[in-house]
């Protein structure tokens, strides 16, 4: 403060603070509906911070593929073009750690007549092509426009090839659709928006029979591994997730 007198009077001048100006660097935004706050004392760690790729790779490389976006706090496949059945600059991207038992919670959002899948337990080797030739997957897709939602135990929430969902809470295509996968000790569990919809045993005789009625009885290692990566899918349509957490068991 400075006094100044006048007239015996003290009169009391503020000083003025300084006007600071805000750099780019230093923009400020809101919080969304999007953003993960990792709660550490619930054990939860984020997987993905809504505004880089950062823990995440492109499956058998080092780094993420120029069609994986990160916008407005998702990671947004988009579609410049297609490469077989995955996008040009896509492939399904995995997480950089390993995981054993495990609770995982995270939203997806797809595309109509699209197509996606979350898959874990996914082991990375070049003599492995792809994610799903190891990690079972929990099927992502717009039921009604594409052509899988016409097969049985390829339909939104299923465990894909192997175990249908025992109710549809899927919501409408364009809608975001909140998945808990749950694994511990071989005890798996599917949660679509609040509901559980399959609950299984892995690696018991009973899931070694249905591995032996789906398609994946012709890949060898399909779920031999107990500890893996998580991977969201490339399959050539555009697809969203935010809010990825995972708590380990």
């Amino acid at each position: 403060m400075k006094y100044l007198l006048l007239a015996g009077s003290a009169v009391v001048i503020m000083a003025a603070a300084p006007i600071l100006k805000k750099t780019k660097t230093e923009k400020m935004t809101e919080p969304t509906s999007s953003t993960i706050t990792s709660d550490n004392s619930d054990g939860w760690i984020s997987l993905f911070d809504g505004k880089t790729t950062k823990g995440w790779h492109t499956f058998n490389q080092k780094t993420v593929g120029s069609a994986w976006k990160v916008d407005d706090g998702t990671l947004h496949l988009t579609v410049p073009g297609s490469a077989g059945y995955q996008t040009k600059g896509g492939g399904d991207v995995v997480t950089d750690q390993e995981f054993t038992n495990f609770d995982l919670k995270l939203e997806w959002k797809i595309s109509p007549k699209g197509n996606s899948g979350i898959i874990f337990d996914v082991k990375e080797e070049p003599k492995y092509e792809d994610t799903w030739q190891t990690g079972p997957e929990c099927q992502v897709l717009d039921n009604d426009g594409h052509d899988d939602g016409k097969i049985k135990k390829h339909r939104a929430g299923d465990l894909y090839d192997l175990i249908s969902s025992s109710s549809e809470p899927v919501k409408a295509v364009g809608e975001w659709n909140q998945v808990e996968i749950k694994l511990n000790n071989g005890k798996l569990d599917f949660y679509m928006n609040g509901v559980n919809t399959v609950s299984t045993t892995m690696w018991d005789d009973n899931w070694w029979k249905l591995v032996k009625g789906s398609k994946f009885v012709k890949m060898p290692d399909f779920t031999k591994f107990k500890t893996g990566h998580i991977a969201l899918q490339d399959h050539g349509c555009e697809v969203w997730f935010r809010n990825i957490k995972i708590r380990k068991l």
